[in-house]
């Protein structure tokens, strides 16, 4: 059924909807409330629309800085009733989150009682707690009556509220947002206002500004906690809008009696607090089993000792004087200081990534990601329009006033006359513009004016007056006229506010390397078995016979290494996984399931070992391979990551470990026995996986059987003939030749009695 026909009317048959199409109509006009109504923030002023909603109510309350605060209720009923017809609690959380200095860098609405905790307490209920604006909140609304921004009807006609607020400085980097819209978010972190204020400056002066440039202005995140930034280099992230920080704890020493001493952390990074801190130390020191599983992972098991051999006790005296506080003592004095704090911040969220992806409604008012540079660009622009704006405000009341005051100098200067023709006019307004050329404003305002005000000292004050808006209205027309003038104006009052209004940073910035957990491995020589079902054991030493498998179970593949190495398993879907060899569980028995060491996808096909430096020759029976770095192989999840890539029917060669050397050759044979050698340096490199080039051209139905590394000095082939039994066929030095060509032919014929499967592991 094409047409909705319970959305046509008889009348208008014409206008039946197509479902789909009613279906995005609707869907995209809920993005788009969703998106500009709800979730982002704007360029101009840093606030999402209820926040923006909060602001204006109050300022219309007269709750400024120095008036009494009244009940929060009172001023979510005033929101509620005249500019957000929402749900009370969410315009309450909204003015929560407002007055939370641990959530605001520069709060904008001063809370009394109980506003939440960093620790995840919630504020008291609406009815308990009091509010007012801070002095801060002036950078947004003290323009708000001067013209400089638009008004548009409430939701049911009744009230104004501004479209915008004229905030003097960039609220958007200064406070940060974060939220989700619909098919976007967006993760601003604040900033110090100094800084910005500079940086402001800065681009108004030199509008060609570099982002490095403005950099050296901006230093980069300043979080309402603190917190130490250890990230190296950030430009990228504010180039382009995207990214992400790190962001540690900061820490100190406190020495004690009997050279005993405690690790003190004091500030923590965005988004943890001393709660979420304690919960994350308690998990590993006493771990839970995870779902589908019977027991406590070897993973669990060895965090859990060697957090309980390095940590004596942890408890948190956050409080008035200290609002972070988390004591950690260690078990022995003479433990390392550097070593305890790296594993308490590996394993913590003490050290995380911070997200940066700073998307917003921009001038043209559309969301997108935007970069340091156009965020600045794009509010100076509003900046200047607003103090344009302002300045003609002000010059039309200056006009105004002087066309007021002309007319009231006219009366003092002929005071009787004017006495006269009011005592004796049927008309005094008509007559009084006849006789002085007024306009009929100035003469209402002469017939409005009190009898005290005929005083002559009163003559003296317009004229002063008069003289005075005379100077202010060359000076307004000026600006408007000179827009370096305009700007200078508006560089003078960021400086002014950056005075009033800015303080130190909170967050140091310095380099360092991130923390990791190292533990000490002894290097000694092990054998590593894998079977068919996926047991998986380590075994002490080398030359080993092959160990006793669970009934119905078989070899799959063993490798000598040792305890240091890292080894590399490559399953059935294409994904490869990592395994520290010190990791895998040795002693007796049949060993333990792969599957408790990694996050299996599809069967375990092939194990591999390598080192730094050597290079890796992956392959897959389509026809395809490539080039890789054995480093590029480890990954450091347990799901461990795709790498190379298949279709439908193709399974993966077995990969192949050497040393790079332009001599060396290509070796491929294909299921028709048909070999081919070309030189390596026709394979290409992929460094993140995929499906690489063609190896060999395949016919219909044929697949490739091996791929190996060669040199110009003979190759063995392994036949299988009648009975499936296996010989190996030797191709000499002058032989080989006949079989060189370039990559993704053919080749030739292997003339063998039987089938060739592949090359004999001494050859390769």
């Amino acid at each position: 059924m094409d047409q909705i026909d319970l959305f046509q009317s008889p009348s208008q048959e014409e206008d039946a909807l197509n479902l789909g199409r009613f279906a995005e109509k609707a869907y995209l006009d809920y993005a788009i409330s969703v998106v500009k109504g709800r979730a982002l923030p704007d360029v101009c002023d840093g606030q999402k629309p209820v926040q923006r909603r909060i602001l204006y109510a109050m300022n219309e309350m007269g709750l400024n800085p120095t008036a009494k605060p009244v009940k929060s209720a009172r001023v979510v009923g005033d929101v509620l009733g005249k500019f957000h017809p929402h749900g009370d609690q969410s315009a309450y959380d909204a003015m929560v989150r407002l007055a939370q200095d641990f959530s605001l860098r520069y709060p904008l609405v001063d809370g009394h009682g109980n506003f939440g905790s960093r620790d995840g307490d919630g504020a008291a209920a609406m009815r308990y707690t009091e509010a007012r604006l801070t002095p801060i909140a002036n950078l947004l609304l003290s323009e708000i009556d001067m013209g400089t921004v638009d008004f548009s009807p409430n939701y049911d006609g009744a009230f104004e509220e501004p479209d915008l607020l004229p905030a003097r400085l960039p609220m958007v980097l200064l406070n940060g947002a974060s939220g989700i819209a619909v098919g976007m978010a967006t993760e601003i972190p604040s900033h110090n206002l100094r800084e910005v204020a500079e940086a402001a400056i800065a681009l108004i002066k030199k509008p060609n500004l570099s982002a490095e440039e403005i950099l050296e202005h901006i230093k980069g995140p300043d979080f309402p906690g603190g917190g130490q930034i250890i990230s190296n280099d950030f430009l990228e992230t504010y180039r382009s809008g995207r990214g992400s920080i790190q962001v540690r704890a900061r820490w100190k020493i406190e020495e004690l009696a009997r050279g005993q001493w405690q690790l003190i952390v004091f500030e923590l990074p965005p988004t943890t607090s001393s709660q979420k801190v304690l919960e994350e130390i308690e998990e590993i020191t006493n771990p839970k089993v995870k779902p589908g599983k019977k027991a406590l992972t070897q993973e669990q098991s060895q965090l859990k000792q060697l957090f309980l051999s390095q940590l004596d006790a942890v408890r948190d005296e956050s409080g008035k004087e200290a609002p972070v506080r988390l004591v950690f003592e260690p078990k022995s004095s003479r433990q390392d200081v550097d070593e305890f704090a790296s594993l308490l911040f590996s394993k913590t969220s003490m050290e995380s990534s911070h997200p940066v992806n700073m998307v917003m409604i921009g001038l043209d008012g559309r969301p997108r990601q935007k970069g340091i540079v156009e965020i600045l660009r794009e509010w100076t622009e509003y900046r200047l329009a607003t103090v344009k704006r302002r300045t003609e405000h002000r010059l039309g009341q200056v006009d105004d006033r002087i066309h007021i005051l002309e007319g009231r100098h006219i009366v003092f200067l002929n005071i009787d006359e004017v006495i006269r023709i009011i005592r004796n006019s049927d008309d005094p307004k008509i007559d009084l513009m006849k006789r002085f050329s007024l306009s009929e404003r100035q003469a209402e305002d002469i017939l409005e004016i009190r009898l005290r005000q005929l005083a002559r000292l009163e003559g003296i004050k317009i004229e002063q007056e008069l003289e005075k808006l005379k100077i202010e209205k060359a000076e307004l027309e000026k600006l408007l006229s000179d827009p370096s003038h305009m700007k200078k104006k508006i560089v003078k009052e960021i400086e002014q506010d950056a005075k009033a209004y800015g303080d130190e940073r909170r967050t140091l910035i310095e380099a360092a390397s991130r923390s990791s957990l190292a533990t000490q491995v002894v290097d000694e020589p092990v054998t590593v078995t894998l079977s068919e079902k996926g047991w998986i054991r380590s075994r002490v030493g080398h030359n080993l016979e092959v160990p006793a498998f669970k009934e119905g179970d078989s070899l799959l593949s063993s490798i000598e290494c040792r305890t240091v190495d890292s080894l590399v398993l490559l399953s059935s879907t294409g994904k490869v996984y990592t395994l520290p060899a010190s990791q895998i569980p040795g002693g007796r028995g049949v060993g333990v399931p792969l599957t408790t060491l990694i996050d299996a996808s599809g069967k375990m096909l092939y194990m591999l070992k390598g080192k730094a430096g050597q290079s890796v020759l992956i392959s897959q029976s389509g026809g395809y391979g490539f080039l890789t770095g054995f480093e590029d192989l480890l990954t450091k999840t347990r799901s461990g990551k795709q790498f190379l890539t298949l279709e439908e029917g193709e399974t993966p060669l077995p990969p192949l470990a050497f040393d790079l050397d332009s001599d060396l050759l290509i070796a491929s044979l294909s299921s028709s026995s048909r070999l081919l050698f070309f030189p390596i340096e026709e394979m290409k490199v992929l460094g993140n996986g995929g499906r690489g080039v063609q190896v060999m051209a395949l016919e219909k139905g044929e697949a490739l059987n091996a791929v190996s590394i060669a040199k110009l000095d003979g190759l063995q082939v392994r036949v299988s003939g009648r009975g499936g039994k296996e010989s190996l066929h030797t191709i000499n030095e002058k032989d080989m030749l006949s079989y060189i060509g370039k990559r993704a032919r053919k080749g030739k014929p292997v003339p063998v009695k039987g089938k060739a499967i592949g090359f004999s592991r001494e050859s390769s």
